[in-house]
């Protein structure tokens, strides 16, 4: 019984981390769950926030057409994976003063993780 149940553990392991590795992969629903309301990632097409279409290597505060808060402005930031990921953990705690309320961030790493990888997909 042990040794069927050790195979078909193992049998079943490509397939179990198969799934993980999806569910950890950029999540374009993460995005809309989170971010949509206020954001698109479509290029110049800025909401109530700013578009982050190729927000990976851009200046806090420069996406053309949008006015930013003094504060995102003032940050001297350029956005990559560790700067986002704390930004979307605690805006406020990370650059006071921001224009994101009423957004208080995203407690789950994974799903931060989502939306980070979601936004690597649409580079500059």
């Amino acid at each position: 019984m042990r040794s069927m149940i050790a195979g078909l553990a193992i049998a079943f392991s490509p397939i179990l981390i198969e799934v993980a590795t999806a569910a950890e992969e950029a999540s374009p629903e993460a995005f809309n769950n989170a971010c949509r309301t206020c954001h698109s990632w479509k290029e110049g097409d800025n909401r109530l926030g700013p578009n982050l279409h190729g927000i990976i290597g851009r200046k806090a505060g420069a996406a053309e057409g949008f006015g930013y808060s003094n504060a995102i402005k003032s940050s001297g930031i350029t956005w990559d994976e560790t700067s986002l990921d704390k930004f979307i953990t605690n805006p406020d705690s990370f650059i006071p003063n921001n224009n994101m309320k009423p957004f208080t961030g995203v407690a789950d790493a994974a799903t931060r993780k989502q939306i980070i990888d979601f936004l690597k997909t649409n580079p500059n």
